[in-house]
């Protein structure tokens, strides 16, 4: 173990030495690690997958996006306040339900008989009629072929004491010119009276006696819609009696068929009905609180 010492001090000394005089060969290149170079200037680290280290500004952008808040949004219900935001979630929540109960309704009134209908048909008559009825008149095969007019004349007292009787009116015609250029016309305007006329037809026999309660129910229904209606004309005093009819006309052939349709008007004339306050609806008063017999 000493010679390996012994040898590692004689090369210590031997290039600690300064080179030989004279002539002697220069001695062989040394290792790179032993000869003196000069120091190369650090080169900036190339960026690796790795994490890289931060620079002195990345702090202060980091705080600045801290520090920003985000934007709001600007459409939706997103940018209601939380109030609105519940107030439009509870009403589109009521809005759905709603609609749902009515497309079951419906379902259900069009469907056949069945064990629900049989249990709860009253409930379902009471949300379809008369307002979302359902018929197939327009379709084989029974479409509607005729113009059905329902008119009405009133029995007024005038103002010497004296009773006596309107001009037939056309209540029908009434709601024709409401609809007529109208875009958006009513469903008033298009099927209340005409709806409320077909009730009472249809509950009624041909001398004009009523089939049960739903014939008692139609009279009244049809009495109110026509003391609504006479409440926009001037009939120069309180109505005391009314009195309606249907003016039936058959729809004209086309011009290229040979079926002859006789087209002249036939009518189905009602019995005076004395109105009461029952037959005055809201915001009709008729001139006195209930007329006379």
């Amino acid at each position: 173990m000493d010679s390996y010492e012994d040898e590692d001090v004689k090369r210590a000394r031997s290039l600690s030495s300064g080179p030989p005089s004279g002539d002697a060969p220069e001695p062989a290149d040394q290792p790179e690690s032993l000869t003196e170079s000069e120091p190369e200037p650090e080169s900036e680290p190339e960026p690796g997958p790795g994490p890289q280290p931060r620079s002195e500004s990345q702090p202060q952008f980091e705080s600045r996006l801290q520090s920003e808040p985000e934007p709001a949004p600007t459409s939706g219900m997103a940018a209601l306040s939380l109030p609105y935001q519940v107030a439009a979630a509870v009403s589109l929540a009521i809005i759905g339900a709603l609609a749902c109960v009515h497309l079951v309704m419906v379902f259900l009134h069009v469907a056949p008989s069945n064990t629900v209908t049989k249990q709860y048909g009253e409930a379902v008559d009471g949300w379809v009629y008369p307002e979302f009825e359902q018929n197939w008149k327009l379709f084989a095969p029974n479409p509607l072929q005729q113009n059905v007019a329902v008119q009405v004349r009133a029995e007024v007292t005038v103002s010497d004491g004296s009773r006596r009787s309107s001009d037939w009116i056309d209540l029908t015609a009434e709601d024709g010119e409401a609809i007529r250029g109208n875009l958006l016309p009513s469903h008033v305007q298009q099927n209340e009276l005409r709806r409320a006329w077909d009730f009472y037809v249809n509950s009624h026999d041909s001398e004009n006696r009523p089939n049960g309660l739903r014939g008692q129910l139609s009279e009244s229904y049809v009495r109110r819609i026509v003391m609504q209606r006479l409440d926009a004309h001037d009939l120069g005093g309180p109505v005391e009696r009314i009195q309606l009819r249907s003016s039936t006309r058959s729809v004209k052939a086309p011009e290229w068929s040979d079926e002859k349709i006789d087209t002249r008007p036939a009518h189905r004339v009602l019995p005076w009905w004395t109105v009461t306050a029952a037959d005055l609806p809201g915001g009709v008063r008729n001139g006195r609180t209930e007329a006379g017999t």
